[in-house]
C-alpha cells in the first residue's frame, strides 16, 4: 500500500527550488514542500523567516500544530524530518521508501535522495489526523 504523503512528495520531484517558495508553480523551499505534501495552507506558516536561531525554534513550535513527534526509531515513509544541516540551521524533508524527498538549494530543485539524511536529526513528526490532540 502506498503512502499518500510519499506519493505527493514524489509528484513534486523536479519542482524548481525557490527560497521562501510556497507554490509548486513558482518554486518551493523545504517548508513550502512540506506544506504542499501535507496539505497545509501556504499562509499557515509565515514565510519571512530563516531556518536559523529563534526562527528555527519558532518553526519547531509551529510544526507541533500540525504534527505529533514520533521517535526516530518509529520513523516511517510519509513522516517529516527536521535536520540540522549546519550550526543553528534547519532543513525539512519527507521520508520515502528507502530515501527522502527535499528541496535542494544546491541542485535547484526538489529531489529524492536515496538513504537517510546525513545531517543530524532534530526530530521526526507524523501528520496529525482530525480529532487527534
Amino acid at each position: 500500500m502506498t503512502n499518500p504523503f510519499v506519493d505527493r512528495a514524489r509528484a513534486l520531484v523536479g519542482t524548481r527550488f525557490r527560497p521562501q517558495g510556497r507554490s509548486p508553480e513558482t518554486g518551493l523551499d523545504c517548508v513550502g514542500l512540506a506544506l504542499a505534501v501535507f496539505g497545509i495552507r501556504a499562509n499557515a506558516v509565515r514565510r519571512d523567516y530563516r531556518l536559523r536561531g529563534a526562527h528555527g525554534q519558532e518553526l519547531s513550535r509551529e510544526v507541533l500544530r500540525f504534527f505529533r513527534r514520533v521517535g526516530k526509531v518509529a520513523a516511517a515513509p510519509g513522516d517529516l524530518v527536521i535536520s540540522s544541516v549546519a550550526l543553528d540551521q534547519l532543513h525539512l524533508s519527507i521520508i520515502s521508501d528507502g530515501a527522502f524527498v527535499h528541496a535542494d538549494g544546491r541542485i535547484g530543485r526538489v529531489v529524492e535522495t536515496p538513504g537517510t539524511p546525513s545531517w543530524p536529526c532534530e526530530g521526526v513528526y507524523r501528520r496529525r489526523v482530525r480529532g487527534e490532540s
